[in-house]
């Protein structure tokens, strides 16, 4: 046993320096993935174009314009009518319109609707963040002038508010960290399903179980080489988390190992239970794909928020073992070490672990026999 090991440890890195696929979807495949949604995803609205219309221009349009101009969320597009406002909007050229009527200044005074703001509703997410720039500017634009012009104050909103762990609400802070769980599920769950998968196909696995050593010791060596080949992709991800994509980390590295590890141990039981019962390439593959990559993605609670899905589909994420990483990785990277939010996702992660691996070897002992 002591030897046997550490000679199988070895034979997989052997194998794993001889197959290059490995090695791109250990290194290669975070990287790429990390820049692509790293810089490609964002829910974030940044200038968004929005058509102004004043129906008879003022110097109080102008000043209330020249605040879209300054907040550095819209690309103003000045327009002369609504008929072509609306056609780029139709078009969707523009994302909104602010419509000011010529009695303007009469209904501010009189404390009617001065403004009109037409906003495109096809992506909801876009529509109510642009409605709720708009609204930003206006009442900034009112205070200002109630200064200026020793006005009654206008309407108040008193809103004190502090936004904890993510201040300047970058949706990167929270998408990237998330993204890290994804990398790791390829990693785990899609390589050692397929590489697996293809010593069946090759015949080298019933080869290895002609051999003197025994199927724990088979799996425990697969196990060994590819946690130690996700750790390293792991290393990769969150140097790049914290060095390129500028994502701080306040919570123990350690404690980020720990749970990645645990996670990890969960991808691989995952890819070799389908290695075990899949025993082909193609079919792991797809397998892989359609019971770990794509549930992580969807419903892990790193692109959709998990409490806006339907009752039946939230308990459905109660299966997703992403979304126990998720949790601890945005929770370790942004709020620190929050043992409350940890405890109960770390042992989560420890069953699921404990399930797969044991499952796996349950079957592998009989397919032997």
């Amino acid at each position: 046993m002591n030897r046997r090991l550490p000679a199988l440890i070895r034979k997989e890195f052997i194998q794993v320096v001889r197959d290059p696929s490995s090695i791109a979807i250990a290194f290669v495949l975070p990287v790429i993935l990390l820049l692509l949604f790293g810089y490609g995803v964002s829910l974030d609205a940044k200038r968004v174009p929005l058509a102004l219309i004043a129906e008879r221009p003022s110097p109080e349009t102008q000043s209330l314009f020249s605040g879209f101009y300054r907040s550095g969320y819209f690309v103003p597009v000045p327009m002369a009518d609504m008929a072509g406002a609306e056609r780029l909007l139709v078009e969707g050229d523009i994302k909104g319109i602010v419509y000011l009527q010529s009695d303007f200044l009469r209904r501010l005074k009189t404390g009617g609707a001065p403004i009109q703001l037409i906003v495109n509703g096809i992506d909801a997410n876009t529509a109510r963040l642009v409605q709720g720039y708009v609204t930003g500017v206006w009442l900034q634009w009112l205070q200002r002038r109630a200064l200026e012009e020793r006005l009654p104050p206008a309407p108040a909103i008193d809103l004190q508010q502090r936004i904890w762990y993510n201040p300047e609400v970058e949706s990167r802070n929270f998408l990237v960290p998330g993204l890290i769980a994804v990398i790791m599920t390829l990693i785990g769950a899609l390589l050692t399903s397929m590489v697996i998968a293809r010593e069946w196909e090759r015949g080298t696995m019933e080869a290895l179980m002609s051999t003197p050593v025994t199927m724990g010791e088979i799996l425990l060596g697969k196990i060994g080489t590819y946690f130690l080949l996700g750790t390293g992709g792991l290393l990769l991800a969150v140097a790049m988390a914290v060095w390129l994509f500028q994502v701080p980390l306040r919570g123990s590295f350690w404690l980020l190992w720990l749970g990645s590890s645990l996670f990890l141990l969960v991808a691989l039981g995952m890819g070799l239970l389908i290695s075990t019962v899949a025993k082909n390439q193609f079919v792991a593959g797809q397998i892989a794909i359609i019971t770990a990559f794509l549930p992580a993605f969807i419903l892990s609670g790193l692109i959709f928020e998990i409490g806006s899905m339907p009752t039946a589909i939230q308990w459905l994420t109660w299966l997703i073992p992403a979304r126990y990483y998720v949790a601890i990785l945005q929770t370790v990277f942004l709020a620190g070490d929050i043992w409350p939010v940890l405890w109960p996702n770390l042992a989560a992660l420890v069953l699921m672990a404990a399930f797969f691996l044991g499952r796996t070897r349950q079957l592998s002992r009989k397919r032997l026999e």
